[in-house]
């Protein structure tokens, strides 16, 4: 039997987005999909579950990508006290 050949990435870099509230409100997803494309972060892999989506790009996006979903998801506003 042959295995298969094993490659490895430190230049990678892993974001979620997670929240209970992602099940009861459609297109997180989509939405989040949607920021990283707009700000030209390529995905080189996802995973999801109920309560979370995350991931992979390359480490030089990650600053990008990190404010381009603070922006879609308007986390840099104000809680109301």
């Amino acid at each position: 039997m042959e295995g298969g050949q094993v490659e490895a990435d430190d230049d990678i870099a892993k974001i979620s987005i997670v929240g209970r509230g992602m099940r009861a409100n459609a297109g997180v997803a989509s939405k989040m999909f949607q920021a990283l494309a707009d700000g030209e972060i390529n995905i080189l892999m996802i995973t999801t579950s109920e309560i979370k989506i995350s991931v992979v790009i390359k480490r030089g996006e990650m600053e990008d990508a990190i404010k381009a979903l603070h922006d879609a998801f308007d986390l840099d506003k104000e809680l109301d006290g």
